[in-house]
């Protein structure tokens, strides 16, 4: 039996090339498909501050370009509230600073001679406490080396008791001292200035004070009195004369030192005038009141 075999198709080994199309086909595809279209680069808008910043022209320096850049200033928000913060900083230091130097402008514009015043009149005042600190120590040692202590102590008592006789204005004392006296036509001298004259004598060493004849203690307060002045409720007129017995060369300089008490009356269109005496009487007295309410704390 004869069985049809089939067919069999060979291929060549190598395809044979394909012609290229021709330039017809090719204007035509061209023709049908849509055109290229370049891709858009996306574009950052500029900020608030680089709108403002012009383009520098071409051809400056660098130096030209940094002027440009810096003037005229562009301040944000930011930049000007970290400016009024510095400028309310440096504003609040300098008042601080001035404050400080107020108290020593008396002693800045000061001659060298007051000045020197015034370093002795603290040298002064050490020797002073010195001397009482010396005088303290010297009775204790009298009272623990003394064969009769009670003798002793009696005797420290009664000078003691003189003593704070003084201070409490109820003896009479003497001694070294100065005249003080402020003539006041203007009637410009309040009580706070004689006050002030007060608290100066003592702090330059005054251990008796007497004004117009009242015994300044203590517990003296000055009041003003329509056209004079009123201490402890007794009322003096202009002038007004101080007797003071202490040091003389304590007392004067203290009441003239710059920016003192001469000076202040002075300004107010008083006259004051210090004279320094051997001798200084005080006489005026006060009585002894008891106390109210203060008791003595070995009863």
């Amino acid at each position: 039996m004869n069985e049809r075999e089939p067919e069999k198709t060979t291929r060549p080994a190598v395809s044979p090339p394909r012609s290229a199309p021709d330039a017809a086909s090719v204007t035509g595809l061209r023709r049908a498909l849509p055109a290229e279209v370049p891709a858009e680069v996306p574009v950052r808008p500029p900020t608030p501050a680089e709108e403002d910043v012009p383009e520098p022209p071409a051809g400056l320096t660098g130096r030209q370009r940094l002027v440009n850049g810096l003037w005229p200033p562009r301040l944000t928000r930011a930049q000007l509230i970290v400016a009024i913060l510095l400028f309310g900083l440096g504003f609040g230091l300098a008042v601080q600073v001035a404050s400080n130097s107020d108290g020593d402008s008396a002693l800045r514009g000061a001659r060298q001679e007051d000045l020197v015043r015034i370093l002795d009149e603290l040298d002064d005042r050490t020797e002073r406490l010195e001397d009482e600190k010396q005088g303290l120590e010297k009775q204790r040692d009298e009272l623990e080396n003394s064969s009769d202590q009670a003798e002793e102590a009696r005797k420290q008592t009664i000078e003691k008791e003189r003593q704070l006789g003084v201070l409490a204005g109820t003896v009479a004392a003497q001694g070294p001292g100065i005249t003080m006296t402020i003539e006041d036509t203007k009637g410009t001298v309040e009580a706070d200035m004689l006050l002030d004259a007060i608290q100066e004598l003592r702090a330059a060493g005054a251990e008796a004070i007497q004004v117009n004849g009242v015994r300044v203690v203590a517990g003296t307060y000055l009041t003003d009195s329509g056209d004079g002045v009123g201490v402890d409720g007794n009322k003096i007129t202009a002038p007004y004369r101080f007797k003071v017995i202490g040091k003389p060369q304590d007392l004067e300089p203290a009441l003239n030192i710059p920016g003192g008490v001469v000076q202040t009356l002075e300004k107010e269109q008083a006259t004051v005038t210090v004279e320094r005496s051997t001798k200084i009487v005080v006489d005026a007295l006060r009585t002894v009141k008891r106390p109210d309410y203060a008791r003595s704390s070995s009863q």
